[in-house]
């Protein structure tokens, strides 16, 4: 955890929020409307005691509309104005928090320290698309709708984290294209691809498990592929 002298964070406790950037990002800005994706640390101003974070091993990062009332007021506030990239301490006085009622570890009128870092930001009114990112081109024809592929796959989330790898089970996973049962963003990032070629590909939420989740995956998970096509049977 970030450990501030207790002149600063005594003060900051004087001010309806205070943050402190970190690092400064240099990616888009969070504005109120967008879709963010975040990592986080929480821990009580009193003793210093964590009491949630996205930092522990098998967590996935978390991802709400800012400004829409899903978070409380002091991280609606906070994150506005940070860039992808970059990372905020925000001290957020009880009535920016969970003001008098105590929330599981979170005692009735805590003074909240969080270190947040801003992953993603997709602007208000975006469709959702999918980004793409060519690691090695490969020969041959690109992959098509209806083409039978075989394909390794690695999945993860935003931090890195892995949820799931065919290179792990050593099996490309067999698909038909357009009609194995696979996310949206899945399909779409198979589109173009070659045999020996890898790419990076970015799926926002609405085009993977949505808003509900499934399994291992969180709600609004945007996920990361890195796929590389092994072979490739034309489906005419």
């Amino acid at each position: 955890m970030i450990t501030f002298p207790l002149a600063v964070l005594v003060a900051a406790t004087l001010a309806p929020l205070q943050s402190i950037d970190m690092r400064l990002g240099k990616g888009a800005v969070a504005q109120a409307g967008d879709t963010v994706t975040v990592m986080y640390r929480g821990s009580l101003q009193s003793d210093g005691k964590v009491f949630d974070e996205t930092y522990e091993k098998g967590r996935s990062p978390f991802t709400f509309d800012l400004g829409a009332g899903q978070v409380i007021k002091g991280w609606d506030e906070g994150v506005k104005g940070m860039k992808v990239g970059g990372k905020r301490v925000l001290c957020i006085p009880p009535d920016l928090g969970y003001g008098d009622q105590s929330v599981g570890p979170i005692p009735a009128k805590s003074t909240l320290i969080f270190e947040i870092e801003l992953l993603h930001v997709r602007k208000k009114g975006a469709p959702p698309m999918i980004e793409i990112e060519e690691l090695a081109v490969g020969q041959g024809e690109g992959a098509k709708m209806g083409d039978k592929i075989e394909v390794h796959y690695t999945g993860t989330f935003l931090n890195g984290e892995k949820f799931d790898s065919s290179k792990d089970r050593g099996q490309p996973l067999a698909v038909e294209i357009g009609k194995t049962g696979l996310i949206k963003g899945f399909t779409d990032g198979l589109i173009g691809l070659k045999v020996g070629g890898r790419r990076k590909v970015t799926i926002p939420y609405e085009l993977a498990y949505g808003e509900q989740g499934r399994g291992p995956i969180p709600p609004k998970a945007t996920l990361v592929f890195e796929l590389e096509l092994v072979s490739l049977k034309s489906g005419g």
